[in-house]
């Protein structure tokens, strides 16, 4: 049976973020369900299909064939950025890399016409980290990784007519599958390794995998078609073939935060422990559980002890550092925003950079606290900051609690600290 949402009106507001439902565009895109019912009933625990007719529109404006013929053979693609496998088996970068002709002599560059002959055999394309190398798709991941929480990259599958690229196999990020192209049939089976972590692959269980995808009836056997989206939560098996021509879809992965993270991080806390870092005995034999044994139980107490006192703040701002990376925000054109700096004055238009992650902390001094680093300022900048980070557009000279030239410091300083971009006309 393929679970398809009943369609209904929109939610009102963000039960999260309070916002207006209307301000996460990118999750609509993905989901024909109403947004809190797909958070409390889907994510994370069962797939759902979206049909087209239930979406926004069609996903053409991210990406086409003609996009990948562009990125494969005029944008100068690395092997980071492409793989290409058939049946589950994955090819040799030396199969399909090159120098790139004088002036770009590195040798692992993608040779479009080693490419053509093996698509031409058979061979799925796999473009990968579209997030970072494809505009229209730079913009989405930026916009749905703040919708969502988590860190986003964007893959596209390209497979020539009644081929599989993988066999049946599971994923430890959490994917949206947004067909672009042409026909794919795809079956989806319950997980034979439930929420795996990313040291978790599926060839752990290799052939708990294969046996489900034979002998178990999938949740989901569909023909995916251009527009029709489909969300397959991690460890959930799943396998595509292209049916009668060149199929394209977009593998929207997310890359899902666990409560493991905040064990690991807990972990990580407890290296403050100055006793937990003593060495241990001279001769110690690590693979003998008598000697394991004598220590543990004094290694466990203080363990205990200190996760039990550790702090929300503490973690949070472990936390901060490891995951608020994990996603750039939008775009910074270096030139233009320089030459922005160097014109800012009264009556300049601008606006929080899109995506950023951050949080701001009244008190004196006031700290703006990003991604990689924390920004000090004077406590009567706090009314003015927190509606430079509304995400409005503003002209200096409007900020409340400061007088023009004041404005033009905290502006320009968020401004040279990337924070804030000028609005362009």
């Amino acid at each position: 049976m393929i679970p398809v949402p009943e369609a209904g009106p929109p939610p009102d507001r963000h039960p999260a973020s309070g916002r207006p439902a209307a301000d996460r565009p990118a999750l609509r895109r993905c989901v024909a369900a109403d947004l809190d019912e797909f958070s409390s009933s889907y994510w994370g625990s069962q797939a759902l299909l979206s049909p087209a007719e239930e979406l926004a529109g069609p996903f053409d404006d991210l990406f086409t064939l003609q996009a990948a013929d562009e990125l494969l053979s005029q944008r100068g693609l690395r092997t980071p950025f492409l793989r290409i496998a058939k049946n589950g088996a994955v090819v040799g970068d030396g199969q399909f890399t090159g120098a790139g002709g004088v002036g770009a002599e590195i040798a692992d560059q993608v040779r479009d016409d080693k490419v053509a002959a093996l698509f031409a055999g058979g061979h799925t394309v796999v473009l990968q980290a579209l997030h970072r190398t494809w505009p229209p798709l730079v913009d989405f991941a930026t916009q749905l990784s703040s919708e969502a929480g988590h860190p986003v990259q964007i893959n596209a599958y390209i497979t020539p007519a009644e081929s599989q690229g993988f066999s049946a196999h599971y994923d430890v990020h959490d994917v949206f599958v947004l067909q672009v192209a042409g026909e794919k049939h795809w079956t989806v089976h319950e997980p034979v390794h439930v929420d795996p972590l990313r040291n978790q692959p599926w060839t752990d269980h290799s052939s708990a995998v294969a046996a489900a995808a034979r002998d178990k009836a999938p949740v989901i056997d569909a023909v995916l078609r251009p527009g029709d989206a489909l969300y397959v939560p991690r460890g959930f098996l799943h396998s595509a073939k292209a049916l009668g021509g060149v199929s394209a879809h977009l593998t929207v992965g997310l890359h899902t935060m666990t409560r493991y993270l905040l064990v690991q991080e807990l972990a990580n806390l407890a290296a403050d422990e100055a006793e937990l870092r003593t060495a241990l005995p001279l001769g110690f034999d690590p693979g003998d559980p008598a000697q394991v044994a004598q220590v543990l139980g004094k290694v466990s107490s203080l363990f205990a002890e200190k996760i039990q006192t550790a702090s929300a703040d503490e973690l949070a701002a472990r936390l901060r550092r490891r995951t608020w990376s994990g996603n750039r925000p939008a775009p910074l054109p270096p030139l233009a925003h320089a030459a922005a700096i160097a014109a800012l004055a009264p009556g300049t238009a601008v606006r929080l950079r899109a995506g950023l992650r951050y949080r701001l902390v009244e008190g004196d001094p006031v700290r703006l606290q990003l991604p990689d680093r924390t920004i000090s300022l004077p406590a009567a900048t706090y009314a003015a900051l927190a509606r430079l980070l509304a995400g409005d557009e503003f002209k200096v000279g409007e900020l409340p609690g400061l007088d023009e030239a004041d404005q033009l410091v905290v502006v320009r300083r968020l401004m040279t600290e990337a924070v804030l971009i000028a609005s362009t006309p």
